[in-house]
């Protein structure tokens, strides 16, 4: 007769090891993970440095620097949450390219699910019923790490695109202007592909896609999601979201894609899309700026989603930070919301630590 004892030791064990992986998990970050999936929860922490805040929010107001939102999440809550006229927090906002930061973390849900097997599979192999010009050794290369990191080497011109009425087939007719994986160059066109691909290899509307495995489990309803000329939803702006559900987005990677104990994201996918993979020539900061899986990587430390006239989601995970801002920024003053999180956020932050 067997022996059930040891079977049932066994699972014991089992289960404790589980359950320690998990408590490990969740105190990772040094306390217990909060959930905002019904709603943020709402704390002024006694810790903060107020004065520091109010001075910070003094000087958006005194340098007239034209906000329309800024939140604050620190350790799972809303610290600090404020919105300028006409704005509020129930105002769906243009992201403009934070969208593609969103179809990154598609991208990566995708891989998850099984639909794209890996992002080295050359991109035309998810295309099978189309022929595209300029089609040569070079172009076949390409693969979907490539169209992440905005390596592509295919030539791009933004508004000879928006003239077409397919995006996609546009941008996969042009010619190879580099070797693929070898030159970074700012481009519209690959997330518009990733957008279609993804619809194509999960075998549904990617907005579904998104509606299922995204913003289903985090609880975002109120949404606007543009489509380009072509059908697809646009994969490089043209989402429109509330500065709390955009919160949500970067609270999902500060805590590694999991969310309410189910794993949204690949485990690694947050380390793995904002490595720095090709430093940006010329930014608009005074300081170092790297690129990951259509996420900008700062030189001083946040990773950031970037959107056209100021739109940020920026992740300070040492300082369990998450920062949305709105706005109407013209380029020349990109670098002053980050500027508001060096010299007023994060030391109000260590106040708290220290203390």
């Amino acid at each position: 007769m067997l022996e059930k004892k040891p079977a049932g030791l066994f699972l014991l064990f089992f289960c404790l090891v589980v359950l320690v992986a998990s408590s490990c998990l969740r105190s990772s970050r040094g306390s217990e993970v909060s959930w905002p999936t019904d709603g943020w929860q709402i704390t002024r922490s006694d810790g903060l440095d107020w004065k520091r805040l109010r001075d910070m929010l003094d000087e958006i107001v005194k340098t007239d620097l034209n906000l329309d939102s800024l939140v604050v999440v620190y350790q799972g809550s809303i610290v600090l949450e404020k919105y300028y006229p006409v704005y509020s927090e129930n105002t769906l906002h243009d992201t403009y390219s934070i969208t593609k930061s969103v179809i990154s973390t598609l991208v990566g849900i995708a891989l998850k699910q099984g639909c794209i097997t890996d992002l080295n599979d050359p991109v035309l192999d998810y295309f099978p019923e189309r022929e595209f010009l300029n089609l040569d050794e070079q172009k076949k290369t390409i693969t979907i790490e490539h169209l992440l990191t905005m390596s592509s080497g295919l030539a791009y011109d933004h508004d000879e695109m928006l003239a077409q009425m397919d995006w996609v087939q546009y941008t996969l007719d042009q010619p190879v202007l580099h070797q693929p994986g070898e030159h970074w160059e700012y481009h519209d066109g690959g997330p518009q592909v990733l957008s279609a691909l993804i619809g194509l290899a999960c075998g549904m509307d990617i907005e579904e896609f998104a509606d299922q495995y995204l913003f289903g489990p985090l609880n975002i309803k109120d949404y606007r999601w543009q489509r380009s000329l072509g059908g697809y939803p646009n994969g490089s702006w043209g989402l429109a979201m509330t500065s709390r559900d955009l919160a949500k987005i970067g609270y999902l990677y500060l805590n590694d894609g999991l969310w309410e104990d189910v794993q949204i994201l690949p485990p690694d996918w947050a380390a793995r899309s904002t490595q720095r993979y090709f430093q940006v020539p010329d930014p608009l900061e005074p300081w170092d700026l790297y690129y990951g899986y259509l996420w900008w990587v700062h030189g001083d430390g946040p990773v950031a989603a970037h959107g056209y006239k100021g739109q940020f989601i920026y992740l300070i995970s040492e300082h369990d930070l998450v920062v949305v801002i709105t706005g109407n920024i013209p380029d020349s003053e990109f670098v002053r919301p980050q500027l508001m999180i060096r010299d007023y956020i994060i030391p109000a932050v260590n106040s708290s630590i220290n203390k």
